[in-house]
């Protein structure tokens, strides 16, 4: 996948933001470029995330995994919902 490099790069540069309310704190004030979800999280979590993340002008990527593969994929030893990539 694609987006497992760009993700392994961000966490190594420090440019992701890991967790949801220090993920949605940088989409309100305009600071994502990138925010990725895994696929399992609940349905209202997803639909305040795709809103906030079209408001800040972020793009919304899906991770196509569950929140524990997005952790894996972020080198971190516990699940992952939501992480955001700073621009």
């Amino acid at each position: 996948m694609a987006i497992e490099g760009t993700i392994q790069s961000a966490v190594k540069s420090d440019k992701a933001i890991i967790g949801y309310r220090e993920s949605m704190k940088a989409m309100k004030s305009g600071g994502a470029k990138i925010v990725v979800v895994s696929n399992n999280i609940p349905d209202a979590m997803s639909a305040e995330i795709k809103h906030n993340a079209q408001a800040g002008g972020a793009e919304l990527e899906v991770f196509q995994g569950s929140s524990k593969d997005l952790g894996t994929a972020c080198g971190k030893p516990f699940p992952v919902s939501v992480l955001v990539i700073k621009s």
